[in-house]
């Protein structure tokens, strides 16, 4: 159940008008009065006899009754509550229900406090009412409508309870602010998916993904198509931004900007600025470092680059304090984004939906301390100078490995929400796991795939020894491991992990024991991806032979998620995760 209050008005007739008309944006269908007031109010709409300058004239009337001077300038006030597609169909007498104990709550008229205002409650639809009420009580006195918003939101929340409708999560005031019903029917109207408040949203989120400038900010701004306006001290300070679509008007022509606070909290200049200027802060401080290892360029280095990031990250989330954990998984959302603007179009829907859906995870009340990210926004800085990733070979398959691990990224912060009572944040997080896992599925079938192939032909006496290094390895989930498909990827892994110069059955060890694996829909998928990474294997072996054999094929045995089965966002452990 979704209350939402509407801008208040100056005329009661007006937004009667529409009510009981039909409809602008959507057919009113038999609109009348559920509740009201007074018993005896008039009702337009079931009553012949009845005029709605009738209703609006006994509606306004204690606003007339006092001094000019003294009435509200904007005396109508005005919520709508609507119910979720897949709830039943209340009744009228429900609905009734609903709307005297919505104006309880909100103070607009509550029997046992005495006199209330005016009020009339209208359905035209089968999932929503709309309440009308008039700023001035019976005693002439204004009503207090101090946080009527928070609690006619608490109300719903009771509301569900009793009425067995789908119970929505409480928010805690960080979201990003909801596109009105006006942008809704706009975005309708020409055809967009997304109304324009949240392509820019998205937009700009890309455009700050792993940014370490203000120009470097504003130049993937204008890169990306939006029209951008600066807001300028006199001093030549920049204060702020606000951004449109080049298409979105208004009735005017002119182009409709947004703010960046008002596309979303951690968008305002201000706190982009702190996400830069936290690495610039952390790097004059920290000892020298040794420069990076060489690895491969391009898209499929900047991922595996990510996955290793992603990877440490999980140990900080899980053990970490508040604040830096916060600030982790605030740049996590900047990897997803990075990594859905450079995605290859069989995964790009799946990871756009997932850095969509991550967004609202990445805020709360826990102030991110910046800086203790960097290796994150550099990640995400990588992906997007990469560019973007063809889909197939070494850039598909590090693809996978990416997902993977930030599959594990995102399942912790969604445990770490939960543990904090962040009921939004922790189901956004797991609704973006899910997207991953479909992504993932995606990505992996490929390279996977060839694994198996190459595992199946390894000499007996090459797999045998493989399977003797397992069962030394891991004695508790070598036979679990043997009975999977899987298990083929795994033995051609830790053959090039042999091959390499590594020792397969420590490195197996360290793989398994970094995170558990009781609950991976396929241990052997999960290792598959942690050796490669760890042991810097290629990720795709595609045309590779197995004992001089060239491939015939590579068909899909193991196409299924790796470690998108594991830790699956949907079970929760009650006591936390499990390390």
């Amino acid at each position: 159940m979704i209350p939402r209050i509407q801008k208040r008005g100056q005329r009661t007739i007006g937004l009667l008008s529409y009510l009981y008309g039909p409809g602008k944006h959507e057919e009113h269908i038999d609109p009348h009065l559920v509740a009201s007031w007074d018993h005896n109010a008039p009702d337009p709409g079931r009553d012949p006899s009845a005029t709605l300058k009738q209703l609006q004239q006994l509606l306004d009337q204690p606003v007339e009754n006092i001094d000019q001077a003294k009435r509200p300038k904007k005396h109508v006030w005005h919520l709508s509550v609507r119910n979720s597609a897949e709830d039943r169909i209340l009744t009228d007498e429900e609905w009734g229900e609903v709307a005297r104990r919505m104006v309880a709550a909100a103070g607009i008229d509550d029997p046992e406090q005495g006199a209330g205002c005016r009020w009339v409650a209208v359905r035209h639809a089968d999932d929503h009412i709309h309440i009308v009420a008039t700023l001035v009580r019976e005693d002439g006195y204004k009503p207090d409508l101090h946080h009527d918003a928070a609690r006619v939101q608490a109300q719903a929340r009771v509301l569900e309870v009793e009425l067995g409708l789908r119970r929505l999560h409480k928010g805690d005031g960080t979201a990003a602010q909801r596109p009105t019903s006006a942008e809704r029917h706009k975005a309708e109207r020409q055809g967009r998916e997304r109304t324009a408040r949240e392509e820019l949203r998205e937009t700009v989120r890309r455009a700050v993904a792993g940014v370490t400038s203000e120009s470097e900010f504003f130049e993937r701004l204008a890169a990306a198509g939006l029209l951008i306006r600066k807001r300028v001290a006199p001093s030549g300070d920049l204060l702020g931004y606000k951004v449109a679509l080049p298409d979105d008007r208004n009735k005017d022509g002119e182009p409709v900007f947004y703010p960046g606070a008002r596309l979303a909290p951690d968008l305002s200049l201000p706190r982009i600025r702190e996400r830069w200027s936290a690495d610039a802060r952390d790097q004059d401080v920290a000892p020298p470092q040794a420069p990076a290892p060489a690895g491969p360029s391009g898209p499929a280095g900047a991922r595996r680059r990510a996955a290793s990031a992603a990877w440490a990250a999980v140990l900080v989330i899980e053990h970490g304090d508040d604040a830096v954990a916060a600030a982790y998984i605030a740049a996590a959302g900047e990897v997803l984004d990075a990594l859905a603007k450079t995605s290859a179009a069989h995964t790009r829907r799946e990871l756009r939906e997932a850095a969509w859906a991550f967004e609202r995870a990445s805020r709360s009340h826990v102030r991110a301390e910046r800086g203790h990210d960097r290796a994150l926004r550099q990640a995400a800085r990588d992906l997007v100078r990469g560019g973007p990733a063809l889909g197939r070979g070494e850039d598909g398959a590090t693809t996978a490995m990416a997902i993977d691990m930030l599959f594990f990224l995102i399942t912790a912060a969604a445990h770490w929400h939960a543990k904090k009572n962040h009921a939004q944040q922790a189901a956004a997080a797991r609704q973006a796991a899910e997207h991953l896992r479909a992504a993932y599925q995606a990505a992996a079938a490929q390279p996977l795939g060839a694994l198996y192939q190459r595992g199946r032909r390894l000499g007996r006496a090459l797999r045998q020894r493989q399977t003797a290094v397992l069962r030394e390895a891991l004695p508790e989930l070598a036979e679990r491991i043997l009975a999977e498909p899987g298990w083929y990827a795994l033995a051609a892994t830790l053959a090039d992990a042999e091959a390499a110069g590594h020792d397969p059955a420590a490195l197996l060890a360290d793989a398994a024991g970094r995170r558990e694996l009781d609950t991976a829909a396929s241990v052997s998928d999960v290792l598959v991806w942690r050796l490669r990474r760890a042991a810097d294997l290629p990720a795709d072996t595609t045309g590779m032979a197995a004992e001089g054999q060239p491939l015939q094929g590579s068909p899909n045995r193991t196409g299924r998620a790796a470690g998108v089965g594991h830790s699956a966002p949907a079970r929760q452990d009650r006591h936390g995760p499990r390390h």
